[in-house]
């Protein structure tokens, strides 16, 4: 029996494929892990949102980089001997940009949260903080932490951001509103569309250093403490957990000689710096 011309492509491109699929899953199962990779093309992708203030923020005027994890990642790149390349994220792009594989750390003051813990891996924790709040100093209503959640009050919140879920939860009477960028909420609350906003302590110093008609409301007690880390795409492979390793080794020794602190106090972040040594 003669078989069709038709099949016998059909049968020879299926054939193809399937050997396209075996030697692509082969060449990725012998392919180095990633710190290895990292260290043979001497290159090390770091994700930054560049509008953290004291975290990874770009300066408007002059266009540079500054602020802790910047300091942390160069310490980083220089521990492991490689050059380093930052590439622009956000808390809203964070997963996606390192399940795609478009960074290889997040180095940006990233919260561990359940949501992101589907997805993503953690370092050891680095920074923690509190929430906070920033209102205007002539604000007549909202004076004080418990003023927040009242009827009228409009709550400006970073999409994306720890501070959306848990204002969620929290907030019984306030109307809640999400900031993305390029708005910002310290541009929000000047023109008076929202009355107050949250942040974290790092992003409140951007508040209190550039804008004298800005308050700063903190809670009577502690809020919602959060734990700062680097994250990594989930970890998979025993490749994987090596590079998890390799950056606890790097915050470690940062710990114990000291640069994370003082790199700490260059950004007036000592407060929140956990820097026990182990």
């Amino acid at each position: 029996m003669q078989v069709p011309g038709l099949v016998i492509r059909m049968l020879v491109l299926v054939t193809l494929l399937t050997g396209a699929c075996w030697f692509s899953n082969s060449a990725w199962a012998n392919s180095p892990d990633r710190l290895s990779r990292i260290l043979q093309q001497k290159s090390l992708r770091v994700c930054i949102w560049p509008d953290y203030y004291s975290i990874t923020f770009r300066n408007p005027r002059t266009g540079q980089l500054n602020g802790f994890d910047i300091d942390m990642a160069q310490q980083f790149a220089k521990d492991l001997g490689v050059e380093l390349t930052f590439v622009n994220s956000s808390f809203a792009a964070l997963m996606d940009n390192l399940v795609g594989d478009q960074c290889d750390i997040a180095m940006h003051g990233v919260a561990i949260t359940e949501a992101r813990l589907e997805k993503l891996s953690f370092s050891e924790p680095y920074l923690k903080s509190d929430f906070y709040a920033v209102t205007t100093k002539s604000h007549p209503t909202v004076t004080q932490w418990d003023d927040i959640d009242k009827p009228d009050v409009v709550v400006g919140i970073m999409g994306g951001t720890v501070m959306e879920p848990v204002m969620r939860k929290a907030l019984r009477q306030a109307q809640i509103e999400l900031i993305y960028a390029p708005k910002t909420r310290e541009q929000e609350l000047e023109a008076g569309r929202i009355d107050v906003f949250i942040t974290d302590y790092p992003y409140s110093r951007k508040v209190l250093d550039n804008a004298d008609w800005a308050a700063l409301l903190g809670p009577s007690k502690p809020f919602f403490i959060t734990n700062y880390a680097y994250a990594i795409a989930k970890v998979k492979t025993p490749g994987d957990q090596r590079w998890l390793n390799r950056i606890n080794q790097f915050l470690l020794a940062t710990k114990n000689d000291g640069r994370l602190l003082a790199i700490a106090r260059r950004y007036k972040l000592e407060r929140i710096a956990v820097s026990d040594k182990k």
